[in-house]
C-alpha cells in the first residue's frame, strides 16, 4: 500500500449509482476536496457483482486517507466490512431509504455535503462491527459484516415480503407492508440460543435479533440500551404468546422502548409493571442460534437466504467513522 505525503491528502467515493444523484455528489465531492486543500478524488461505483467489498479494497489498496461511502445500508454494510481494522476513517453520506447506522450515530440526513465536510475534517471515533457466521442447510459456512444488527426469523421473512417498488416509492414505510405479508402466515420455530455464557435455551421463537445499536427509523427503540461503541452484543428473543402476543411485542418496542423510557415518570411505571414475557433482552460478546430447519436471516436489512445455525460477535472499535466537529459521542 502506498502512503502520500500528509500534505496531499486523498479521499475516496464508493457509492451506489442506483441510490444517489451521481453527477451531483461527485462534483460535491470534488469541489470540497479542491477547498480543502485534498487531491482529486477517487472514484469507485457499485455494480450488480460488487457490492462494495472489492471498490473499497481498491481504495485502501490506493492508499487514501479516508472513505465516503453514498448508498443504501447494503452498501454501507459492504464498506464497512472491508474497511473493518485498517484503521482509515469511513464518512457516510446518508442515502437509500434507511439510513440504519447514520440514525444511530446521529448523523446529519439531509445535505450531504455537510459529511463530505466531516470526512475531510479531522474528528474521528472508533466504533463496534458485528460479524455473523452463518451456516446453511448443506454445512456451508460463511462469515459477513454488519454494523447495525443481523437477524433470523420473521424479521428476515418480512423484509424478503416487502416489494421493492413500495419501498422506492415511499422509503422504510415500505416495510409495514412487509410485515403485514408476513404476520399473516407466521409460525414460531423451534431454536436452541446461547449466549457468552455458556447456558443453552432452547425455546419457540419468531424471531432472533442480534443488534450492534437498536435504533430503527421513526425513532423506534428495538434494544434501548444497546450502544454502538460497547464491546457487547445485544441480543433480542421475540417470542409473543397467545392471540394478543403481538401487541404485547409492539407495546415493548414502540411505546414502551420509544416512548415511555425517555420521561422519568414513564421508566418508574415500566420498574412496576415488571418484564413483558413477549421480548426477552440479553447481552453478551457472542450469541448463537441454531434452528432444525432452514430459517430467513438478514444483514442490516437485506436479506440473506436461509441458514441453520448463525453465531454472531463483535470486534471493539474495530471501525473508525468521520463525523462532524463537535458532534456528541457520549450516547453513540
Amino acid at each position: 500500500m502506498t502512503k502520500r505525503s500528509p500534505a496531499r491528502r486523498q479521499a475516496a467515493l464508493v457509492y451506489n449509482p442506483i441510490k444517489v444523484d451521481e453527477k451531483r455528489l461527485r462534483a460535491t465531492v470534488r469541489e470540497l476536496s479542491r477547498e480543502a486543500g485534498w487531491e482529486h478524488p477517487a472514484f469507485y461505483p457499485t455494480t450488480i457483482e460488487d457490492a462494495g467489498q472489492h471498490a473499497t479494497a481498491q481504495a485502501l489498496e490506493r492508499g487514501v486517507d479516508v472513505v465516503l461511502v453514498a448508498g443504501g445500508d447494503g452498501t454501507v454494510r459492504a464498506v464497512a466490512e472491508a474497511m473493518a481494522g485498517s484503521g482509515v476513517p469511513l464518512a457516510i453520506l446518508p442515502s437509500g431509504t434507511g439510513n440504519l447506522l447514520a440514525r444511530n450515530l446521529g448523523l446529519p440526513l439531509g445535505d450531504p455535503a455537510e459529511m463530505v465536510r466531516a470526512a475531510l475534517g479531522d474528528f474521528r471515533h472508533a466504533i463496534d462491527i458485528g460479524w455473523a457466521q452463518v451456516m446453511r442447510a448443506d454445512g456451508e459456512e460463511s462469515e459477513h459484516a454488519f454494523v447495525v444488527l443481523a437477524g433470523i426469523g420473521l424479521d428476515a421473512d418480512m423484509i424478503a415480503n416487502t416489494r421493492p417498488d413500495l419501498k422506492k416509492s415511499v422509503g422504510w414505510i415500505a416495510y409495514v407492508d412487509g410485515a403485514a405479508r408476513s404476520l399473516a402466515t407466521a409460525k414460531p420455530f423451534r431454536a436452541v440460543f446461547q449466549i457468552d455464557d455458556g447456558r443453552l435455551h432452547s425455546t419457540k421463537v419468531h424471531s432472533i435479533l442480534f443488534a450492534n445499536c437498536g435504533t430503527l427509523p421513526a425513532g423506534i427503540a428495538l434494544i434501548p440500551d444497546a450502544s454502538i461503541a460497547d464491546g457487547a452484543l445485544d441480543v433480542a428473543v421475540i417470542q409473543p404468546t397467545g392471540a394478543f402476543g403481538w401487541l404485547g411485542v409492539w407495546r415493548k418496542i414502540w411505546w414502551d422502548n420509544s416512548v415511555l423510557r425517555r420521561f422519568r415518570a414513564g421508566r418508574l411505571v415500566l420498574q412496576r409493571r415488571g418484564k413483558d414475557a413477549s421480548v426477552h433482552y440479553f447481552r453478551g460478546l457472542v450469541a448463537e442460534a441454531a434452528a432444525t430447519d432452514p430459517i430467513p436471516v438478514e444483514l442490516d436489512g437485506d436479506e440473506f437466504g436461509e441458514a441453520v445455525r448463525m453465531t454472531c460477535r463483535v470486534d471493539e472499535g474495530a471501525l473508525l467513522v468521520a463525523l462532524p466537529a463537535g458532534h456528541p459521542v457520549q450516547s453513540i
